[in-house]
Formats: structure tokens, C-alpha cells, sequence
């Protein structure tokens, strides 16, 4: 028995199927009958309207990185769709397995002046040129009845390995057709290719580990992706190996662990660099060990041994197994010796030195010492791009039992307003949004869509009044930094509070208020918002930054006066939410 349906709820129907639960996107006309069948099941997929379609895009990548499972994001036509791009091209690099489904003008009026019309026809620009690149599969739906056999070849697409986004570019007309599907329909089953073992690579491979006496291991994001952290922790037993993590992996390894090195690379700890010079052999582990993660390593890695398992070849000389991770690490272990071994004594990853702040000014140290006292262990925490970022990334450690995320692949700033939302609406666990004021201005309007769906997002701003790692790039690099990366003062707590009214919204004062409105988010069940106000010129853990000699321990007085910390009483001496009207 077959019966017609229309094609959109045939892809609700199917997204329902593989557990899809959140589809996030921003609505228009060219997607609409999409939203329509969302709506039509009934709460079994809930869509998540964002403010903008990048935040859309990396609602749907946190949402994957916090629970493995699939993100989809669905928005129109023309600037809707273009929006994409930069969300997709961090999940593109950052290999985040999301499928994008793009409205476009009915098929009719392609290539004769249609309305946002990207079809490539008639001088228009043709979207599949565009999303290409950063998808791992990226096609027109031009007939309604090829539709299910695409969606099944971009699901393949973006969980196989090396995963990323997949793309459905989907006329209206398409959208709205009706097509035959057998009655039930059959959840669509995804065919895992599986990757060719090199026998020679992995002999050596082998050899090499059972040679080493002193291992350092990287483990990165794909290790996460592999959910391989159990694999991970039994070799480096077996091999009594140091294990250090790139930035965007800090939750793959038990940051107490007496093992655990550091972070490797440009926000990174010495300890790391330290054991690799005494290790014989270098193992990395779900990472292709991107500059970001290589910065500082070049010489000590110079001369040592490399093994490298990941999907995608690596970007330094090694011995690559292009295999399944967390097999890959299973059965290298069983080829060890079956006890663990400890670790040969290292530091560990002890914070690097930074210059001063100014005097009477909370520091990073101190504001991150404030969140970590109180994170729940079980929290998700996204880190945004710039110097809170990297401050964050070398002095937070990773909670217990929840994600640790940093897009590093694109690094767009902003990210984490969507990722963090996207995340908790996807597991309902408390998430830390800890961002910069720049971040803030680009999409932290995103709180809106956080407030609206009652998601449990605390977001913390580092606010220093300045696009702060241009400031000290200026400042360090071309003698003094630009007026124009320099922000009047501004109250954004204030600013959120008269927003949106029962949003707890704090305006701390120094650490110690800071960890107390955090404690006190902990409880909310939807959004909280804390800011704590920095000095700008205060210079983070950052190694290009910090190899450079102190120019000045400031910057000039650039900043157009405006309210201070201490203008705020109400907001820097209390810790009750801000009020404002």
C-alpha cells in the first residue's frame, strides 16, 4: 500500500526517524512548508527559531558536539541562506556532522529574475557552487521523488568519516509537491563505509609504540566525535604516556588525571612542550594538529617519531592510521602489555606568566578561578573567540562529565551564543557561554532566543570595551593599538535586563561576585546573564603575544569616558539580578 504525501512532511517524518528532536533556522518564504510539517508532529521535532541563520547554523553544530548525534538547521532563500556560510564552514573544519535544509524560488521561476533566486541560471549566482566547499555533500532537489534517495546520501555523507555539513537545496515547488512513500515509511539506514586499513602503517605503528619509553600523546576533537575517551585513557595507561589535548579537545582526558600535560599549542602550556622533548614518540589522536594546536611544537617535534590516527591525513610528518578512532585505539592497546603503567613525573600544565593587570582591576586568573568554583561538573561550556577565549582555554579546566567546546576550525566570533543554546535545549544540562564583549555585540541578541525557549544558558561576558586581541596585536605589533578597537564603556547587563524582564542579569564587580551569581544561575531553570568588567590591555595566555617584548603596561587613554565599575553600586555591591524601569 503506497500513499501521496507532501514532500516536506515525508522529510519530517524521516528526521523523526533518525531522533532528530530540534531542528533550529530562522523561517521565510521559501521554507515555510517546512516549518509547517515540523509543527505537524506534534512536539515529536520541536523547530527552534533563531535570530540570525549563522547562529541558527551553530545552534545546530552545538547541538551535535554536545550529544553526537545529527544537527539540522533549515532557513530560506537568498540572504537567509547565505548566512550559513560561516556556521558551516566552522562545522565543515571542525568535521560537526549537520544537514542543512535550503529553501529556494520554485523551479518555474529560476534563471527569469526570480526573487533571491540562486540558481545559476541567467547571470544568478548558483548555490551549489557556493556550499560545496564546505559540505561533505551538497546537491539541487530538482525532482520531488529523488528526494529520499539525496536525504539518505547527505545523512551517509555527514556522519561517515571525516564528517561535516550536508546540503539540500530545496525549491519551493519541490517542498510542496506530493510524492508516493510506502506506508510505514522505513527509517532511512545509513551505510558507514569502512575506511581501508594500511597493514604496513599499522605494523609499524606497533613496533613503535611497544619501542617507546616515554610516550606524549595529543588527543583532539575526534576523539569526542569517536566517543573514544575510555579507549583513549586505556592506552595512555598501557603506554604510562603524558597526554596533553588541543583546544578544542580539553574534555577528552581527565584534566585531574595526574597524566594530563596541558594544551598543546598557541594557548597552551610549557609542561606540554617540555615532555615532548623528552618523549621518544609522539601519538596523536583524533587530531591532524592544526597550527593552532602546533604552535610552539615545531622544534621539539623536529626529529621525533610521530603516529597519528584520524580520518584525514595529518599536517606534520607521521606514520598515519586513516582508520576508525576508537577501534583503532582498542585494538592498539590490546597489542600492549596488559597493566598500566604511571607516567614518567612532569609539572604538569602550570599556567604561563602574564603581565600585571592594572592595579585594582580583576584579572583573568581571578574571573576564571570564580567560574571554576562554580561549575557544575556536569555543565557544557563554550568558549568564544579572542582574549577571553584564550584565557578560558589555558586556565579553565574541563568539568567532569560535560563537553568542553572551542570553534577552532573557522574561529568565528560569536559562535558560542548559538552553539551554547543549541546545546542545552539538545540535553537540558546547564551551559556556560563565556564569551567577549566583541562576541557579544556580533550575536549575543541570541539571548533572545534563549529567554523565548527557556534554554539553561549562563552567559558570561568578559567585558573589556574593546575588540581586545586586536587591541594588544596593535599594541604589540605595530607600537600602539587603533581608537577604533577601543568601546565606550558600556553596561550590557543593564542593557539585557531592561530587554528582557526576569532575566537574572548581574553586573559583578570582582571575582568573588561573579562566583556567587554564577552559583546562583546554577538554579534557574532557564537563562542567566553575568558581566565583569577588564582591562583591556591586560595580556592573555597567549604564546605569540607573550614572546613579544612589553611595549607599554597600558593603553593610551583612548577610551571615551563613559560609566565605570564603580558608577554601578547597585550592579558592582549587590549580586541581586539588575532592574531596570
Amino acid at each position: 500500500m503506497t500513499s501521496k504525501v507532501r514532500l516536506v512532511d515525508f522529510l519530517a517524518t524521516e528526521l523523526a526517524a533518525q531522533g532528530v528532536r530540534h531542528v533550529f533556522g530562522v523561517g521565510g518564504a521559501n521554507i515555510e512548508d517546512l516549518y509547517d510539517a515540523l509543527v505537524a508532529t506534534g512536539g515529536v521535532i520541536r523547530p527552534v527559531v533563531a535570530k540570525h541563520e549563522f547562529a541558527a547554523a551553530t545552534m545546530a553544530d552545538g547541538h551535535a558536539r554536545a550529544t553526537g548525534r545529527l544537527g539540522v538547521v533549515a532557513v530560506t532563500s537568498g540572504g537567509g541562506a547565505v548566512n550559513l556560510v560561516p556556521g558551516l564552514a566552522e562545522a565543515y573544519a571542525s568535521r560537526v556532522p549537520v544537514l542543512a535544509l535550503i529553501g529556494q524560488p520554485p523551479t518555474g521561476s529560476q534563471g527569469k529574475g526570480a526573487f533571491q533566486d540562486a540558481s545559476g541560471k541567467a547571470g544568478s549566482f548558483d548555490a551549489r557552487e557556493l556550499f560545496a566547499p564546505i559540505s561533505r555533500f551538497c546537491e539541487w532537489a530538482h525532482e520531488p521523488e529523488a528526494v529520499p534517495e539525496l536525504l539518505r546520501q547527505a545523512l551517509a555523507a555527514a556522519r561517515s568519516g571525516p564528517r561535516g555539513p550536508a546540503v539540500l537545496l530545496l525549491p519551493k515547488d519541490v517542498q510542496q509537491a506530493l510524492i508516493e512513500v510506502p506506508q510505514p515509511a522505513p527509517p532511512a539506514r545509513v551505510a558507514q563505509a569502512a575506511p581501508e586499513r594500511d597493514e604496513r602503517a599499522r605494523q609499524r605503528a606497533v613496533e613503535l609504540l611497544r619501542g617507546a619509553r616515554s610516550v606524549l600523546v595529543i588527543a583532539g576533537e575526534g576523539v569526542a566525535a569517536a566517543d573514544a575517551r575510555g579507549e583513549l585513557a586505556e592506552l595512555a595507561g598501557r603506554l604510562g604516556a603524558w597526554v596533553a589535548v588541543t583546544p578544542d579537545a580539553k574534555d577528552v582526558f581527565r584534566n585531574d588525571d595526574p597524566r594530563f600535560a596541558g594544551v598543546a599549542g598557541v594557548m597552551g602550556h610549557q609542561n606540554v612542550v617540555d615532555c615532548l622533548h623528552r618523549a621518544d614518540l609522539c601519538l596523536l589522536v583524533g587530531t591532524r594538529l592544526p597550527d593552532v594546536a602546533r604552535g610552539g611544537l615545531d622544534g621539539a617535534l623536529a626529529g621525533t617519531p610521530v603516529i597519528c590516527i584520524d580520518p584525514e591525513p595529518p599536517f606534520v610528518p607521521a606514520t598515519a592510521l586513516r582508520e576508525d578512532i576508537r577501534d583503532t585505539l582498542r585494538e592498539l592497546a590490546e597489542s600492549l602489555a596488559p597493566h598500566q603503567r604511571p607516567a614518567p613525573e612532569h609539572t604538569g600544565p602550570l599556567p604561563l606568566a602574564t603581565p600585571r593587570t592594572a592595579p585594582g582591576a580583576t584579572s583573568y586568573a581571578a574571573a576564571v578561578a570564580a567560574v571554576e568554583a562554580a561549575l557544575p561538573p556536569r555543565a557544557h561550556v563554550f568558549v568564544d573567540a579572542g582574549n577571553a577565549g584564550a584565557s578560558v582555554i589555558h586556565l579553565l579546566p574541563a568539568p567532569r562529565r560535560g563537553r568542553f567546546v572551542v570553534a577552532v576550525g573557522m574561529g568565528g566570533m560569536g559562535y558560542t551564543f548559538g552553539a551554547g543554546i543549541g546545546a542545552a535545549l539538545a540535553t537540558g544540562t546547564r551551559t556556560y557561554v563565556i564569551a567577549g564583549d566583541g562576541s557579544f555585540f556580533m550575536h549575543g541578541m541570541e539571548v533572545h532566543t534563549a529567554v523565548e525557549y527557556a534554554a539553561p544558558v549562563t552567559f558570561v561576558i568578559f567585558n573589556n570595551n574593546a575588540h581586545a586581541m586586536c587591541a594588544t596585536r596593535e599594541r604589540l605589533f605595530l607600537g600602539a593599538p587603533h581608537a577604533s578597537s577601543l568601546f565606550r564603556r558600556t553596561d550590557i547587563a543593564a542593557g539585557m535586563a531592561a530587554m528582557f524582564p526576569g532575566l537574572d542579569a548581574t553586573r559583578a564587580g570582582d571575582g568573588a561576585q561573579l562566583r556567587r551569581a554564577l552559583r546562583r544561575s546554577n538554579a534557574c531553570d532557564g537563562p542567566a546573564f553575568v558581566t565583569l568588567d577588564f582591562d583591556p590591555a591586560e595580556t592573555p595566555p597567549f604564546l605569540p603575544f607573550l614572546k613579544q617584548p612589553a611595549l607599554k603596561p597600558s593603553f593610551p587613554d583612548l577610551i571615551t569616558a563613559g560609566p565605570s565599575p564603580a558608577d554601578s553600586k547597585d550592579h558592582a555591591d549587590e549580586l541581586e539580578p539588575v532592574h531596570v524601569g
